[in-house]
């Protein structure tokens, strides 16, 4: 029987971003948004009890979140291979597990095409700057390429919090602290708290998980601190009602007022599938302008999309990149209505051209 590092390298080598081990099914992983299996017949629920006891061996960690909570979040490393970030859960009363492969060293924008008005947010000295995205869109590696530009461009202290740490960033320009939720601190939120008394100039959320956290998180930018984390939405009227909708009834006004004033930017990324069969990023970001503010404090978050369809040229729109990438002959009309917010608007595009 192949042992884990065995999997991972083929799945390294295929350019795999995901390696999936579920009782029932064979050894899978997820390569430009396709599933390939790497093992012949289907893995029983002790051979991939034995992969996760190697995954647990790689990161010399104990197995007592798992048993206590019945998942456990935890990184580690391959020598001359990559990071990994595993999630080991239970499902049908056996273990299963999704390993992310994350490349040494850190990512490279252009690579990524990540737009460089997004990565010019770099460049604000405070406020509040979110990452939104389905889960695995890259809303980490966005993340890792602001800090990583900020540290190359400034003198300051850099703080990230997350589960696990996925890039490994050195002191350049600033200093970085990089901590992770549960090894050096119990929760996010105790972990934002002690970050504050430590003279941070940025802070970097993995992400927003609660009531807590996202308070503490708005009242830091809102102090003068930057603050970039992420969350698993779509769209900027959805991330603020995410937001608002994390408290109680009583508290919604007062978290509107205050998040009007802290926000920056929020960024938006899917991974759209194209005609060569891999995947690129569209993007859409949407800049807390005045009238956004008085949107967001107005309780009037329905008028965003409005607004962002209405906005400048430091505004990017998830409908413009996805007809860009159409003309430019990367995806197709029907992958563009797919992932358009507003298909029938994106739709009436292609008809009028």
């Amino acid at each position: 029987m192949e042992r884990l590092t065995d999997y991972l390298r083929r799945a390294v080598e295929l350019g795999g971003s995901d390696l999936f081990l579920i009782p029932g099914a064979p050894v899978t992983v997820k390569a430009k948004g396709k599933m390939s299996p790497l093992s012949e017949g289907r893995m029983e629920p002790a051979a991939v009890e034995t992969l996760i006891s190697e995954a647990y061996e790689a990161a010399k960690r104990e197995t007592r979140v798992l048993d206590e909570e019945g998942d456990d979040d935890f990184s580690f490393a391959i020598h001359d291979l990559s990071r990994v970030r595993c999630n080991v859960y239970r499902q049908r009363g056996t273990l299963a597990a999704t390993c992310r492969i994350v490349a040494f060293g850190l990512p490279d924008p252009k690579a990524l095409h990540i737009p460089e008005t997004v990565l010019q947010l770099s460049q604000r000295r405070g406020g509040l700057i979110l990452v939104t995205g389905p889960a695995g869109s890259g809303k980490s590696t966005t993340l890792a390429c602001l800090i990583d530009r900020i540290n190359a461009t400034r003198s300051g202290h850099i703080v990230t919090i997350e589960d696990p740490i996925e890039y490994l960033h050195p002191h350049r320009m600033s200093l970085v602290s990089q901590r992770e939720v549960p090894g050096d601190a119990p929760t996010f939120a105790r972990a934002l708290r002690a970050a504050l008394r430590q003279d941070p100039d940025v802070i970097m959320l993995g992400e927003m998980r609660d009531a807590e956290t996202i308070h503490t998180a708005i009242t830091a930018a809102e102090t003068g601190q930057l603050v970039l984390s992420s969350l698993h939405t779509i769209g900027a009227a959805k991330s603020i009602d995410r937001i608002v909708d994390a408290f109680p009834a009583a508290q919604q006004q007062q978290i509107r007022a205050q998040l009007s004033m802290a926000l920056c930017a929020v960024v938006s990324q899917r991974l759209i599938p194209t005609l060569q069969g891999g995947q690129i990023p569209a993007f859409e970001m949407m800049i807390a302008t005045p009238a956004v503010r008085t949107m967001i404090r107005d309780g009037r978050i329905y008028q965003i999309d409005t607004a962002l369809s209405a906005a400048g040229q430091d505004t990017l729109r998830l409908d413009d990149e996805l007809v860009r990438l159409c003309e430019a002959g990367i995806i197709d009309k029907q992958t563009a209505e797919l992932y358009s917010m507003t298909p029938e608007s994106i739709k009436k595009r292609f008809i009028s051209r």
